[in-house]
């Protein structure tokens, strides 16, 4: 299988522990990853928000060129996930703002998006039943004793009408992924709220209040860690503990997939967090 990739800039900079997990998972699942050629930024999380044309124009031209590719797009950050998924929806329902902007796009680069593919979060991907299969049967250190809770964020489940790959309210597909994994999922009500991604430079202050709240949660809830798919939410809750006790470690669920596939190059994407979430995975490993 062969799929279209768009890494957007976090997975590029802040976030490549990530681009790189989910880089290898899918190379052991048998799934090759084509990179967008000349990808530019999607505008998330800002441009929709202060121009609503930038904000339809940018992720379209992303989806021009994967739609030449001619392949279904896959996009790990949720954010990027989100603003294209926006973009396809509008292209398809002929929205006033996506048609001129396709428009555009069609004057100046000769080609407009057609709405041919699907955009899709790798987790779609991953959790399908006969992928799920292939996951199990690629575990070799499974994450037995290893207690997690998954945090799905704001843009992954909404809107519902764009983005419905899952219940917006009590998202589930995590969850399996990692319970395919050995892990155990821990319950609880706190999977979809904010952690302030959009504030994280703006109001330091709200995202150390947001953050405090899922941790101390988390932590009610019995967990060892938070396991995400948002760059955007795993930065703010790995560096904004400011209000708890800072041990709460944050991983890429791509991460843990990687962990559990044996991959020798585990060590070099945690080393890149800043809660250490070595002592942890020893723990596990040990059976504590």
């Amino acid at each position: 299988m062969k799929l279209s990739y768009y890494a957007g800039c976090s997975l590029h900079s802040t976030a490549s522990e990530y681009n790189a997990s989910v880089g290898y998972v899918f190379d052991k699942l048998g799934v090759e990853l084509m990179e967008l050629e000349d990808w530019n930024c999607c505008g998330a999380s800002p441009a929709h928000s202060t121009n609503h044309y930038l904000g339809m124009a940018l992720p379209l031209r992303n989806l021009v060129l994967a739609e030449k590719a001619k392949s279904d797009l896959i996009v790990p950050c949720a954010a990027c996930y989100n603003l294209l998924k926006v973009a396809d929806h509008a292209v398809r329902q002929h929205t006033g703002a996506a048609d001129a902007a396709n428009a555009d796009l069609e004057a100046i680069t000769g080609a407009k998006y057609e709405a041919s593919i699907e955009v899709r979060h790798p987790l779609e991907i991953l959790t399908t039943k006969e992928m799920l299969q292939t996951v199990k049967a690629k575990v070799v250190h499974p994450l037995s004793g290893l207690k997690l809770v998954t945090y799905y964020g704001c843009l992954l489940s909404r809107p519902r009408e764009v983005v419905a790959f899952d219940d917006p309210e009590h998202p589930q597909i995590m969850d399996k992924l990692l319970s395919t994994l050995g892990a155990e999922v821990r319950r609880w009500s706190y999977k979809t709220d904010c952690c302030g991604g959009a504030l994280a430079m703006s109001r330091t202050d709200a995202v150390e209040i947001l953050v405090a709240k899922l941790v101390t949660e988390a932590e009610r809830a019995g967990a060892d860690a938070i396991v995400t798919a948002c760059p955007l939410c795993q930065v703010n809750l790995d560096t904004r503990q400011t209000k708890v006790a800072q041990t709460m470690p944050i991983f890429y669920f791509s991460e843990l997939m990687g962990i559990a596939f044996g991959a020798p190059d585990a060590s070099t994407w945690l080393n890149k967090h800043i809660i250490d979430p070595v002592p942890v995975l020893t723990a596990q490993a040990k059976g504590v």
